[in-house]
């Protein structure tokens, strides 16, 4: 037998699954094979069984090193839920009794126990590592791994003993997991563990769907953020500040302006916390302000925008905030707003903490700038910060790939920058510095007689931005640095020194604001993608009412590329609704005659002419193929069995039945679910599908999140569900 069937008979046999995610069966084997590994894993890419599987195959026990003990109980719930004994897996932590814990050593010893969940402190206790000595240990997983790394968005000291405790129990394999970690903080991991040299398989960190764009923040902040969620109509948003007085205070001023914004952060009394939350899920509210505390565990995957009021302090919090657009595959558009004092601000928020912390800190808000200040393309920039390359010229998708930017020669400007912050020693900020340069007889300026200085007013011909930019891009050239412990004043490097010397060219990109606004405004990231919005979202509208009224979720009557079809092609009669896609005559004659109405209404009084020539594909002939599949299920042939006849594997088949049942047919397939599926997991999972807000069977596996729930299962009862429901 090839190590390939091994696994997947022991995949279907414990787990019950047909197929491998991604690449968890080359991860599996690195680990068998007896080598370190390194997995980064987005959250619901199947991380777990990554070590739970080979566990049950290997010899001994694996010790599992997990940081929360909700989390290491509902893990071993899992892992019992699969066998008849108990004693698979155990875990031991502080929750457990002396008595309880000498039951799970006995389990242990007498080789029951495949696997063992700790918390990094029970790791550390003598005890512990003195009993395991005497176990034999298959390998060494840790969980949520960038715990270990002080540049990691969650540290936990306790994680940074974990190898030298390894090392005393007993070598073995060792394999670290994380869904989110920068090539420094994989590094600062593998090198903490000793695993230098581990296998590292990384999944992409790229979203395709996401439109990133960063504008400068000013005094008009508000308005322009009020106009942009007028813009966004009906759709969803979060808008993220740093403080909770800025929460309170913004959530105000958006619902004075007519938006339903309700606040979200820490302070809150828990209930109303709660309540917020909910009406943001039931779209009672269009949006929620909040600190980072919001979004953790939101489940709602049609967010359509995220804004950063305030500049977030790392770029990894920025990448998992704005992470919470479009988590359907739809439009996500994310907003920063940007100002380096914003910067400054956070700077100072640091001092008087450990210099080592303060030196992590800055680092990482300098990275965070450097991203806002960038021409680049943003998602390169973010995916390169992430050590992941993106080889494409433009995304399309970010500002800066759909801005028009003109190249200035800034030599000269560069040159009297640096001159005159050499005559200050040193001493002041960038604003002081322009100030001197435009000839600005400010306070600070007359009062340290900097207008008497040989460049004041060597620069009036330009632009206070533009000189802003020539700072900017010095900083991140190197040429210029900020000294921390003075708040922002301007140093000269020793390459800014040789600049001086020997001036070379200096180009500063500028954005070229000749352009017609129009001509920068993003396309087809604000719309909805119909040919008419207006008319899609009267369709919305009408959709949510019979949801209400037949107490369905929306998608269970038309999918949104459905009734973007109709916004597009107008039909106005049964037989132009069936051309729909997603519309068969099942669903046409159950909800089509209201959304005819409309539509027929719609097109009357805005006087519109039909574009006669535009079909959308027909499906009002169902091909044999089809019909046949509606037979033998009638007959109640096993699904295997039918697939193995028409000569498709299960995918193909459940694409077919899909099909069938989106178009409105009533398909039962019981017979087959409660053959295969035990009535606790298709309680479950139809359960999900009644109060969830989509039918997208990733969005369903996240939420369900249980390893013993399969895309099948979820497909199957997905079927059962719309065919019950819906038709």
């Amino acid at each position: 037998m090839t190590r390939h069937t091994q696994l997947i008979k022991a995949l279907k046999k414990n787990f019950g699954f047909d197929t491998f995610k991604g690449n968890q069966e080359a991860i599996i084997e690195n680990l068998m094979d007896g080598n370190d590994t390194f997995v980064l894993m987005p959250t619901g890419g199947g991380k777990s069984l990554c070590y739970q599987l080979p566990s049950l195959l290997m010899e001994g026990t694996a010790i599992v090193i997990s940081p929360l003990i909700a989390l290491m109980k509902n893990q071993v719930d899992a892992m019992r839920n699969f066998f008849t004994k108990n004693g698979i897996a155990h875990f031991i932590n502080s929750s457990l009794s002396r008595a309880e814990i000498n039951a799970v050593k006995e389990d242990i010893l007498a080789g029951k126990t495949k696997l063992l969940y700790l918390a990094p402190e029970s790791l550390n206790k003598d005890e512990n590592v003195d009993f395991l000595r005497q176990v034999k240990i298959s390998f060494y997983a840790v969980d949520e791994a960038h715990c270990i790394s002080e540049w990691g968005h969650d540290f936990r000291p306790e994680y940074r003993r974990i190898h030298p405790i390894v090392q005393r129990i007993g070598k073995a394999p060792i394999i670290a997991l994380t869904a989110t970690a920068t090539p420094k903080v994989q590094h600062d991991i593998q090198k903490n563990l000793g695993i230098l040299k581990a296998q590292v398989f990384k999944s992409s960190f790229n979203r395709p769907n996401l439109y990133y764009e960063v504008r400068e923040k000013t005094e008009e902040v508000d308005k322009e953020l009020i106009r942009f969620i007028r813009r966004m109509e009906g759709k969803s948003g979060i808008v993220y500040c740093l403080s909770r007085k800025t929460v309170e205070d913004l959530s105000e001023t958006l619902r004075v302006n007519h938006i339903t914004a309700l606040p979200y952060h820490a302070g809150m009394d828990s209930q109303q916390r709660s309540e917020n939350q909910d009406a943001f899920l039931m779209e009672k509210a269009q949006v929620i302000v909040a600190t980072i505390a919001f979004g953790m565990g939101i489940d709602k995957p049609d967010v359509r925008f995220v804004v950063h009021y305030d500049i977030p302090k790392s770029l990894e919090g920025y990448y998992q905030e704005t992470g919470r657009a479009g988590r359907d595959g739809g439009e996500g558009y994310c907003l920063c707003f940007y100002s380096p004092k914003d910067i400054e601000r956070l700077r100072k928020f640091q001092q008087g903490k450990p210099l080592a912390e303060q030196e992590i800190s800055n680092q990482l808000l300098f990275e965070t700038m450097s991203y806002a200040e960038s021409t680049l393309c943003r998602r390169r920039l973010l995916l390169h910060y992430f050590g992941e390359d993106y080889t494409e010229d433009n995304c399309g998708m970010c500002d800066n790939c759909r801005k028009h930017y003109k190249l200035i020669e800034a030599k000269e400007l560069l040159s009297l920058i640096l001159e005159v912050v050499v005559q200050l020693k040193e001493k002041f900020k960038a604003d002081h510095i322009v100030n001197i340069l435009k000839g600005n007889e400010t306070a600070a300026v007359l009062s340290y007689k900097h207008n008497e200085l040989e460049d004041f007013a060597s620069a009036t011909d330009e632009e206070e931005t533009t000189l802003h930019a020539v700072i900017r891009q010095a900083l991140l050239a190197g040429f210029l640095s900020k000294d921390i412990e003075s708040y922002g004043d301007l140093r000269i490097t020793p390459e800014g020194k040789k600049f001086l010397k020997k001036p070379v060219s200096f180009k500063v990109p500028i954005e070229d604001t000749e352009l017609e606004e129009n001509e920068l405004e993003p396309q087809g990231i604000m719309g909805s993608g119909a040919a008419d919005d207006v008319l899609f979202s009267i369709l919305k509208d009408l959709r949510r009412k019979l949801s209400k009224k037949m107490d369905v979720p929306p998608f269970v009557i038309f999918q949104d590329p459905s009734l973007e079809a109709m916004a597009t092609s107008y039909p106005i009669t049964m037989e132009e609704l069936q051309n729909i896609p997603g519309v068969g005559a099942g669903k046409a004659k159950r909800y089509g005659e209201e959304f005819i109405k409309v539509i027929k209404e719609y097109v009357e009084e805005n006087e519109i002419i039909r574009p006669e020539d535009l079909r959308v594909r027909t499906v009002a002939k169902r091909s044999s193929t089809k019909i046949s599949i509606i037979q033998a299920i009638d007959r109640q042939v096993d699904l295997d069995d039918l697939a193995l006849s028409k000569g498709m594997d299960m995918d193909e088949l459940l694409q077919e039945i899909e099909a069938i049942v989106y178009s409105g047919t009533k398909l039962n397939i019981d017979y087959f679910i409660n053959q295969i599926m035990e009535s606790d997991k298709l309680e479950e999972i139809y359960e999900y599908f009644q109060t969830a807000e989509t039918d997208n069977v990733h969005k369903a596996m996240e939420a369900l999140d249980e390893d013993d729930i399969t895309e099948i299962d979820v497909r199957l009862v997905r079927i059962k569900f719309q065919s019950e429901m819906g038709n």
